[in-house]
């Protein structure tokens, strides 16, 4: 068995695996252990690699980064039964009702609001299908139109924080969470401001398919409109505040921010008086277990990246993308061509825990920044959720959705912002400095980390490695090929305490 044939073999059998059908966490490790098996009875690689794996496995438990996974989730499932969208949805609705389309921006804004409170796309799009939807079908709005924009609205809890895709890119990259929070809000806000220009135009052209609320709807005027908007609007921005604001003034970690925004949304539905014991226990038992897929995941994707590692699978990733032309611009439009096509197949935990640890040591050699390049993924797998047919932004929808909609409808109206989606993407690499000009500091990733532990050996350190992988090695393993390749990567992957 050659050594260099192993690493593009190994990752043909990730995809045949997943293809087939099987878990993905389960495929990752089963794929690992299998490639370490071969590569250790032809001799390739050294046994003491897997003693690496217990310690990756304790790195994902002490990784204060992916506490925000659950509180964020929490404060999502919490907020989604609180009653919060209803209202805003109803009093948007009231102010934008005198307008063609005013229903869609008050979908859009909402869908803006609560991508800022929730970071679920799940519940902005349920809430606002079971909601809207059927206000807008009665009134006239044409279906495709309508479903489109509610779940394109929803997917906005992909790109703009508090959002779970940033919070494990930015883990993956091993690049500041608040660092990506802050590079992902301006291209949210212009993906806001696209979907809304997309219906002006819409407005514009096929008014028919927009109307405004016929005066009879419109309940609220003046003075009472406006005590209404106030009223229902402090709540979410206080939230707002007290999660992003909190991170972006430097006074709470990410990690903390989510976990304020749980009492905060804690306190809302106690506001609201929607809080019982019933929804806590809903809400604990939806955040625990996507916080169980998501750690089973991370202990996968590490044991197949110890025997992908090993079999220099890093080495032939970096020469294969490095070598296509056009450089940093040609490695970039490759990757974003790539990701958008597995998103059919994928969703974004799955493509973030297998696919980004592997492209981000070429982009650090590159010289891309890992927040721009983050960002550009984000928006990127914000496309898996809307891709006809297995967009689970459709599936969410087609679950609330009245009968009388086809589904072929919901797919057809997601298309237009799928391609504003992807016109994002072109955006954010012809101008980074939609993210990079937020950035006040520069990213430090963990790349650098690794380029300190390796001075830090090369000074004589030697507490690196532990007492068993510091005994020196037989002479059959010492000429084994690869010897040296190993020697290096246990102590990348045993170095970091």
């Amino acid at each position: 068995m050659n050594l260099e044939l192993m690493a593009p073999i190994m990752f043909c059998s990730l995809i045949v695996f997943l293809l087939i059908g099987y878990p993905v966490a389960f495929a990752l490790s089963a794929v690992g252990l299998l490639f370490s098996w071969i590569g250790i009875h032809f001799e390739l690689l050294r046994p003491e690699l897997l003693q690496a794996l217990p310690n990756q496995v304790y790195d994902i438990m002490r990784n204060d980064t992916l506490l925000a996974i659950p509180f964020f989730t929490f404060m999502g499932l919490i907020l989604e039964r609180s009653g919060m969208a209803e209202e805003m949805l109803d009093t948007i609705g009231q102010l934008f009702g005198s307008v063609r389309g005013g229903i869609a921006y008050a979908v859009i804004f909402v869908g803006a609001l609560l991508a800022a409170t929730t970071g679920v796309v799940a519940a902005s799009v349920i809430s606002m299908g079971l909601i809207s939807l059927p206000i807008m079908l009665r009134y006239g709005y044409d279906t495709r139109i309508a479903t489109g924009v509610i779940a394109a609205s929803g997917t906005l809890a992909q790109i703009i924080p508090p959002s779970l895709v940033l919070i494990v890119l930015a883990d993956q990259l091993g690049t500041s969470v608040g660092d990506m929070y802050t590079g992902a809000m301006a291209p949210g806000l212009l993906l806001t401001v696209f979907y809304a220009a997309f219906i002006f135009a819409v407005s514009l052209i096929k008014p028919q398919w927009v109307p405004a609320l016929p005066p009879e709807a419109r309940t609220l005027h003046g003075l009472a409109l406006t005590r209404r908007v106030v009223l229902v609007m402090i709540p979410p921005l206080l939230l707002i505040f007290l999660v992003l604001g909190t991170i972006f003034l430097g006074i709470a970690t990410p990690t903390e921010g989510g976990a304020m925004g749980a009492v905060g949304a804690i306190i809302l539905a106690l506001l609201n008086r929607k809080l019982n014991l019933k929804l806590l226990q809903q809400a604990m038992d939806s955040t625990v277990k996507l916080s169980t897929f998501v750690v089973f995941i991370l202990i996968g994707a590490r044991v197949f990246r110890i025997a992908f590692l090993g079999v220099d699978g890093d080495k032939w990733v970096e020469h294969l993308l490095t070598s296509l032309p056009g450089g940093a611009t040609g490695f970039l439009i490759t990757v974003n061509i790539m990701v958008f096509f597995l998103a059919f197949f994928l969703d974004f935990f799955e493509i973030a825990f297998i696919l980004v640890p592997l492209l981000a040591p070429v982009a650090h050699s590159l010289d891309i920044n890992l927040i721009w390049f983050g960002v550009i993924l984000g928006v990127n797998m914000q496309t898996s959720f809307m891709h006809p047919p297995f967009g689970f932004a459709l599936f969410y929808l087609r679950s609330v959705a009245p009968k009388e909609v086809k589904s072929t409808d919901i797919y057809w109206g997601a298309i237009p912002y799928v391609l504003l989606q992807l016109v994002m993407v072109g955006l954010l690499i012809a101008f980074p400095g939609l993210v990079t000009n937020a950035l006040h500091a520069e990213v430090k990733t963990n790349a650098d980390d690794a380029a300190a532990i390796m001075q830090q050996m090369e000074g004589g350190s030697g507490a690196i490695l532990p007492d068993a992988l510091e005994q020196p090695a037989s002479p059959a393993e010492a000429s084994g090929t690869g010897s040296d390749q190993s020697n290096d990567l246990l102590q990348e992957l045993t170095g970091k305490q």
